[in-house]
């Protein structure tokens, strides 16, 4: 696994938002995929978000796959400009609730 340097990973983000958490779709939102990326739509909040990047639809679906964020962008293949793009975007969408972070009896 191919890690960032710490520099170059943090997202420009608020605080809520930590790539070495373990993160996933949260459950009240659905997931469409879409010949331009997906659709997400919560259920709880009735938010709906595209996702206009086949990449960060991948590294989305792949969270629950893996122990951190970080970890699902290094196996996304991504360079490390298109990983930090793609952590401001996931951060995002945990400030949106979109994904939201894991905990050991939900993972």
């Amino acid at each position: 696994m191919t890690a960032l340097p710490v520099s170059a990973a943090q997202p420009a983000a608020g605080p809520g938002f930590d790539l070495d958490r373990a993160w996933g779709i949260h459950p009240q939102v659905a997931v469409r995929p879409e010949p331009f990326g997906a659709l997400l739509y919560h259920f709880g909040t009735r938010r709906l978000s595209f996702l206009k990047d086949p990449t960060l639809l991948a590294v989305v679906q792949a969270l629950p796959e893996h122990p951190s964020a970080r970890a699902a962008l290094a196996a996304s293949g991504a360079d490390a400009a298109a990983q930090r793009r793609l952590a401001r975007a996931l951060a995002t969408l945990a400030a949106t609730d979109m994904i939201t972070e894991r905990t050991e009896a939900s993972s």
